[in-house]
């Protein structure tokens, strides 16, 4: 499937900023599944610092604010294909040993509520049998429900309050396999919607890391494993290490965020 998309993250401050630099994780993985045929990042109120690969494997842009804006724009367009892998991506790369992804953050480290999750699971010798059915378990517990979690909510106190969105279902998920003893962690990306072109946020999922498989995506949200549809960007333990923009910033007062996402399926002519 060719996806072509069309991102825009626009800030809007008070005042001048004094000071910013940003981590920009907007570029898409080229992996299994997943070929990049063109992409390209501009900046508006910004100028690009350094660009490296992360202890992920994610391509990152470390941006500086320019001095006194009151606007900072970052445009992402291009060109991604997929194929359809039944959600596994395979076998575990890059500069972290598999066993990292056994270790909880504060965002994801379990709690009695997910404890509980987990004790209610059947016992299954079959590994992709039981994290579906953990998958089920946290979107019939946690209903999706944007305006009740923000980026600092963790997995346990969403599945307490009991509304959230992917980042939350994401971390339920990754918290909740790493207590059974599967690595797992958190994927940022993209999701082309069957029913619209124009989105108001990216997308979130997870992956886990089965014997023979290799890693394997699970969208709680949807309850699905990834299709051709979805394009991975960035992953990591949890969301905060695979977070589309993070950084700082000194001046500015308070400031507004206006996103504008299409994500669309090209036809090519045979």
């Amino acid at each position: 499937m060719l996806l072509t998309i069309d991102h825009q993250t626009r800030y809007r401050f008070d005042e001048p900023v004094a000071h910013g630099l940003q981590r920009l994780r907007l570029t898409p993985k080229a992996t299994s599944g997943q070929s990049i045929l063109d992409w390209e990042m501009t900046l508006q109120g910004a100028t690009v610092e350094a660009e490296y690969e992360d202890q992920n494997h994610n391509r990152t842009t470390l941006i500086a604010l320019d001095q006194g804006t009151r606007e900072l724009t970052v445009t992402c367009r291009g060109a991604v294909r997929t194929a359809d892998q039944a959600g596994v991506i395979g076998r575990h790369a890059g500069h972290l040993p598999l066993w990292h992804f056994l270790d909880n953050t504060a965002a994801t480290r379990p709690g009695p509520r997910m404890r509980a999750l987990v004790s209610s699971l059947p016992v299954e010798d079959d590994h992709v049998t039981t994290l579906h059915r953990m998958s089920a378990a946290v979107i019939a517990t946690v209903e999706y429900a944007a305006g009740h979690t923000d980026a600092e909510t963790s997995a346990e106190e969403a599945l307490v309050g009991g509304r959230g969105v992917c980042q939350d279902h994401a971390q339920i998920f990754v918290g909740c396999a790493r207590m059974l003893g599967i690595p797992a962690r958190y994927v940022s990306g993209y999701l082309m919607m069957d029913d619209r072109i124009e989105q108001e946020a990216s997308h979130a999922w997870a992956e886990a890391h089965i014997d023979g498989l290799g890693w394997v995506g699970f969208d709680v949200s949807n309850g699905i494993s990834p299709d051709p549809r979805y394009v991975r960007v960035a992953t990591g333990r949890d969301y905060r290490e695979a977070a589309p923009v993070t950084g700082i910033s000194y001046g500015g007062g308070d400031a507004s965020m206006h996103v504008r996402l299409a994500v669309e399926r090209q036809h090519v002519e045979q």
